[in-house]
């Protein structure tokens, strides 16, 4: 889209994209789980999504429904709902949802994940679990966090070993995982590319939809403006990263409005 603004397209990319999207759940695989396709497409990206601590699934649909309207197979395990949630485990439920989708085909057998282009997304603790992921899977192209909190073991150690562009998203209102020792501590450790930007006015459970009984013991709550420009960026950023797509470049380039860029290390991606 060249010659828009950065407002234009995130207003553009935070809209469904022309694919019709089919729905599907992951433990007729054997893995509990929410999957989100295009109807049809060979050789698409996929990315695995972590949810936050106590956080169901089901609180990230419609940003598993939204890529998967812009081409990207978005799929995202259901485990590790308890208190005692491991991250480590969590993790390696992501790099299984990563093999479930390329070794599976999706749909009626006319989807394929091409396994060049895949990536690993999440928020809150899942957010460390995906850093986690990246650093033991080299598979993975692309990483991307949403209030990502430290983990046990730890992000910020395994950041350290991952060489591939990452986009974290911080919230400038969390109190749960604030940014100064969590996404932020995780950018400026991150191995290879990267980019660390600030929702100034969203809580740590701002990207996740709806409502849930977690909110009594967590901060914050779900905000529309937080998941719209959630879903602007990370879809921005996975398809100039896995699809090579240049023309949403002006969104992940410099400022922009309410999501300025606070750290960069690197081009996220090649000219």
């Amino acid at each position: 889209m060249s010659g828009y603004s950065a407002k234009q397209v995130l207003d553009q990319l935070s809209k469904p994209g022309g694919h019709p999207v089919l729905r599907g759940d992951l433990a007729l695989v054997g893995l509990p789980g929410l999957v989100y396709t295009p109807a049809s497409g060979l050789g698409l990206p996929a990315v695995a999504f972590g949810h936050g601590w106590l956080q169901p699934v089901n609180r990230y649909r419609a940003l598993l429904r939204h890529l998967a309207s812009w081409g990207i197979v978005a799929a995202a395990p259901g485990t590790q709902r308890g208190p005692l949630m491991s991250s480590r485990l969590l993790a390696g439920n992501l790099r299984t949802t990563l093999d479930i989708c390329t070794g599976v085909r999706l749909g009626e057998g006319g989807i394929s994940v091409d396994p060049e282009r895949l990536a690993v997304a999440g928020h809150s603790m899942g957010g460390g679990s995906a850093v986690l992921a990246a650093a033991d899977d080299e598979r993975v192209r692309a990483v991307v966090t949403l209030a990502a909190s430290e983990t046990r073991p730890s992000a910020l150690d395994a950041a350290r070993r991952v060489g591939v562009p990452g986009l974290h998203l911080a919230a400038g209102e969390d109190r749960i995982a604030p940014p100064v020792g969590h996404a932020e501590a995780i950018a400026q450790a991150w191995l290879g590319p990267v980019q660390l930007r600030m929702l100034p006015k969203a809580s740590h459970l701002g990207f996740a939809e709806g409502r849930h009984w977690s909110e009594l013991l967590l901060d914050g709550k779900g905000e529309r403006a937080a998941q719209k420009v959630a879903r602007a960026m990370v879809t921005a950023f996975l398809l100039r990263i896995l699809k090579g797509e240049k023309k949403w470049d002006v969104l992940l380039e410099d400022d922009v409005k309410g999501v300025p860029l606070l750290f960069q290390r690197g081009a996220l991606a090649r000219r």
